[in-house]
Formats: C-alpha cells, structure tokens, sequence
C-alpha cells in the first residue's frame, strides 16, 4: 500500500486528502487549530449533558438509527475509503460491515453491562447495601489510525456514544474524509453534536489531547502514541493506546505445515500488510 504524503495551502488553514493510487486530489479538508478544536469540545461538553441524561434505551434508539443510516448507505462510505487508502471495494466493504457491528453490539448491550449492579458490603458493613453504577465520563477525545480508518475508531467512538459520553474524532491526515463523512451521517441523527469531527495534522491531534477532554483512545504508531501520552501527561488526562508490535506466529512440530504457510503468508499481506496484528515473525 502506498502512502501519499497529504500536502497543506500555503495559508496552512487546509490540506488535501490524495488518493494513494494515483495521487490525485480526493478532497480539502480544514486544518483545526487549537481554538478550534477547544470550541468542538465545548460544544461536545454542552451536548454531553443532553446525551448523558438520556436513558440507555433511548440513546440505543438514536445509536441504532445512526447505523441504519450508515448501512444504508454504506457503499458511499466504503467509495471514500477506497478513495483515501487505495483498499479493493471488497475489503472497503468489509471494513465498513464491522463497524456496524461496532455500533450495533454497543447500543444493544450497553444497558447490560453498565447497569447498577449489587456487589457485597464486606463483613464491616454486613448490615449496608452496596451498588456500583458507572457514571459517563465527559467528552472522550478518538484519534484514529489510517490502515483501518472506520472499523478502528469506531470500536472507542460507539461504546463511548452507548455509554453516555459525547465524542470529539480526530482523523487520520490520511483519511480525514471517512471522519467527515461518519460526522455528517452522524449531524442527521443527533440533535446535539455529540459526535464531531476535527481534521488537521500532528498538531490537530496534539490540541485535542490537551484541550481538556475526559479522556483519550488513540490507536497508531508507537512513535505517535509515545508523543501522545507525553501530551495527555501535561494535564493528566486518562489515555488509552493501542500501537504497534512486532507480532509472531509460533508453528509447532505438529502443526499442518501447508497452513501454517497460507496462514503465514496471508497474515503477513493482509491489508497489503498494513496491520498491527499482522505477522512478522515465524518461529518454527
């Protein structure tokens, strides 16, 4: 998979989005400063308030027709992800169909699994009842990757949606328009933005984890999640990182030899290798 390098204006308030086949221009997109995105999470905060009164059936009722919407029209979000990655419309496709899956699971089971639940008091307090509820956090901050630009973030931006919190998304430069496309579908649904959207370069990303969130998930490179953390450490904010590895397939003595090969082989040019999990070592 080639990566084409996304170029800013000379007034650097924008940049473009290119086509890694062909390098041509697949859009512009605006280069969110620090006000910016400081703005988007204050607004997010307003809309938080609004989202996390709302009852876990009714917040699974508007989730659900978000991904309604996105099935419907699921091959435009699949046409702006070949678009930006140069994936095959089948992997396109598939991507898509599990982040579905994302944001169904989450509004179906959030209910369950957040709801006040008896736990024991312990033998000090045998005569006091004891509950755990989970209250939502705020406004969680997602910074996704480029190789899996939909299914990725959407794994932290539906289970933090289903559990009442509103969600600021920063793009990668690479694909900012799938996260464009997700907070258009998204403004249709919701009557607050509890989901938004800010598209720009490091720097964008670097705001974001300093502009006051609850909390952040970020998925990319060890390098970016170092720098990452390193920001989210100045005011103490609560990060979740997922980067890379140096992943290995182990085959044993008793191991089928030939699948063990197509396994190798395939895990290693899965997504033109493009994979955090993907295989790069065999031990045999």
């Amino acid at each position: 998979m080639t990566i084409t390098e996304p170029t800013s204006t000379r007034a650097a308030t924008s940049f473009d989005s290119l086509n890694p086949r062909t390098g041509e221009v697949v859009a512009s997109h605006p280069i969110a400063s620090e006000a910016d995105v400081r703005a988007a999470v204050e607004r997010a905060r307003v809309a938080a308030a609004w989202w996390s009164g709302l009852s876990f059936a009714e917040r699974k009722s508007l989730l659900t027709t978000w991904k309604s919407v996105i099935t419907n029209r699921i091959d435009e979000l699949a046409a702006v992800m070949q678009a930006e990655t140069g994936k095959p419309h089948g992997d396109a496709m598939l991507e898509c169909a599990l982040a579905i899956d994302h944001l169904a699971w989450a509004a179906g089971h959030a209910g369950k699994v957040l709801k006040r639940r008896r736990v024991p008091s312990g033998l000090v307090m045998a005569n006091q009842k004891a509950t755990v509820e989970f209250q939502p956090l705020g406004v969680v901050g997602v910074i996704g990757p480029w190789n899996y630009p939909v299914f990725t973030p959407m794994g932290s931006i539906a289970y933090a949606l289903a559990a009442g919190n509103a969600v600021v998304f920063k793009p990668s430069e690479y694909t900012p328009g799938v996260g464009a496309w997700l907070e258009k579908t998204a403004a249709e649904v919701f009557d607050q933005p509890v989901f938004q959207v800010v598209t720009g370069l490091g720097d964008t990303g670097a705001a974001l984890c300093r502009s006051g969130v609850n909390k952040v998930a970020f998925t990319g490179s060890t390098a970016t999640g170092k720098r990452v953390m390193a920001a989210c450490a100045e005011t103490l904010t609560p990060v979740l990182i997922e980067a890379g590895g140096k992943d290995a397939l182990i085959v044993d003595a008793d191991a089928d030899v030939a699948a063990a090969v197509d396994g190798a082989v395939w895990g290693a040019n899965a997504n033109a290798g493009q994979t955090c999990a993907g295989v790069e070592r065999v031990y045999v």
